[in-house]
C-alpha cells in the first residue's frame, strides 16, 4: 500500500471495516471463467488506488438510512467503472507503467486489455443490479455515458494546441469529476437521504473531483519519476494538454519542448530541462490556485449537513487533495 494510501486510510479510521468490506466484494466481481481475463482483472485490482470512489459512496450514505450492502454494491460498480476506463486509457496512451506496476496492456496486450476492460464495465452493472431505484440506473447509465463521450474528447484534443481554459475543464470533468459526483449522488440515494442532501453531495464530489484531477495534473509534473509510478511529465509525452501547460504553452521558450514532445523524439535531458523550465515557472501556482477554489466550493456545500463522523471525514479529504504531494 503506498504512502499517499496510508494517509488517506487514516482519515477514516471509522469506516475501514466497511472499505475492507468493499475490497473483498471488488475482489469477488472480477472472477471469470477466463483465466487471462480474471488474471488481468486481479492485476489492476492488486495496482491498488486510494479508492476515494469507494469512500465517498459509504461517507454520502452515512447522510441516510446507512445499509453496507447497498452501499458496497454502488461502490464497487463505480469502482469497476473507473478501473476500467484506466485500463482503456493505458491503450489509448500506449502506457506501460502505472502505480509502479506493469499496465494490463504491457503485461498482455492491447487485444487482453480491452476485453478485460470491457469485463469489468460489465461487471459493474451486474453489482448494481439488484438496486431497486430507477433514479441510481439512469444517473449510472449516464455517467458511464459521460466517461465514454470524455475518452473519444481527449482523443480529440490529444497534440491540440489551440485549446482553452472550457476545453480542459470540460475534459476533467468527465474524467474525473462526474464518477466523484455520482459516487457521492448514488451513495446517498441508495440510503434514501432526502433531496437536498442528495443535491449538495452530489456537488460537493463534483467540485472535489475537479480539485482531485486539477492536483493530479500538477504532480504529473512536479513529482518525481519514483513517486509517480511512472516517467513525470507524462500526460505531455502522450499529448494531453492539462492545466499547468495550459498557462506556458505559448511561452516562447516552453514551445520547443511541447513540439518535442508532441513529435515523441524526445530525450531524455529535454524532458528533464522541460520539468525544470515549467516547475520554475508561475503555471503551477496558477494551476494550484483554481484547485484550491475547487475545494472551497466543496466545503461549502457541506454547510447545513448534519455534523457527525462523516461530514468530518468528508472535511479531512477535501483537506487532503489540497495538500497531495504525490
Amino acid at each position: 500500500m503506498g504512502l499517499e494510501k496510508i494517509k488517506l486510510m487514516s482519515l477514516y479510521t471509522d469506516f475501514r471495516k466497511d472499505v475492507a468490506y468493499i475490497e473483498k466484494e471488488l475482489e469477488r466481481s472480477v472472477q471469470s471463467s477466463s483465466p487471462i481475463v480474471r488474471q488481468a482483472s486481479l492485476h489492476l485490482l492488486k495496482a491498488g488506488g486510494k479508492r476515494i470512489r469507494p469512500i465517498f459512496v459509504i461517507l454520502a450514505a452515512q447522510f441516510g438510512n446507512y445499509s453496507l450492502e447497498k452501499a458496497a454494491k454502488v461502490a464497487v460498480s463505480l469502482e469497476l467503472i473507473h478501473m476500467a476506463s484506466l485500463v482503456h486509457d493505458d491503450v489509448i496512451d500506449d502506457s506501460d507503467m502505472r502505480r509502479g506496476l506493469e499496465t494490463v496492456k504491457a503485461k498482455w496486450n492491447n487485444r487482453v486489455a480491452m476485453y478485460a476492460g470491457d469485463f469489468i464495465f460489465s461487471r459493474a452493472l451486474t453489482s448494481i443490479g439488484s438496486i431497486e431505484k430507477e433514479a441510481v440506473h439512469r444517473i449510472l447509465a449516464e455517467t458511464m455515458l459521460e466517461i465514454c463521450k470524455g475518452e473519444i474528447i481527449q482523443i480529440d484534443f490529444q497534440r491540440q494546441t489551440d485549446q482553452g481554459m472550457r476545453d480542459y475543464l470540460q475534459r476533467i470533468k468527465r474524467k474525473t469529476a462526474l464518477l466523484l459526483a455520482s459516487s457521492c449522488e448514488l451513495g446517498a440515494l441508495s440510503a434514501d437521504a432526502d433531496a437536498e442532501t442528495v443535491r449538495k453531495l452530489r456537488r460537493y464530489g463534483y467540485f472535489t473531483g475537479m480539485a482531485f484531477q486539477i492536483v493530479d495534473d500538477i504532480l504529473d509534473i512536479t513529482s518525481t519519476d519514483a513517486e509517480l509510478g511512472k516517467p513525470a511529465g507524462s500526460d505531455l509525452l502522450n499529448g494531453h494538454i492539462t492545466l499547468p501547460i495550459l498557462y506556458i504553452k505559448d511561452d516562447a521558450e516552453f514551445r520547443p519542448y511541447m513540439e518535442r514532445a508532441f513529435a515523441g523524439n524526445m530525450l531524455e535531458s529535454d524532458r528533464q530541462n522541460m520539468l525544470r523550465y515549467i516547475r520554475q515557472s508561475d503555471a503551477i501556482d496558477k494551476a494550484q490556485h483554481v484547485s484550491d477554489l475547487y475545494l472551497e466550493k466543496a466545503l461549502k456545500e457541506l454547510d447545513g449537513l448534519p455534523n457527525g463522523k462523516s461530514k468530518k471525514a468528508l472535511i479531512q479529504i477535501a483537506d487532503f487533495i489540497g495538500q497531495r504531494k504525490y
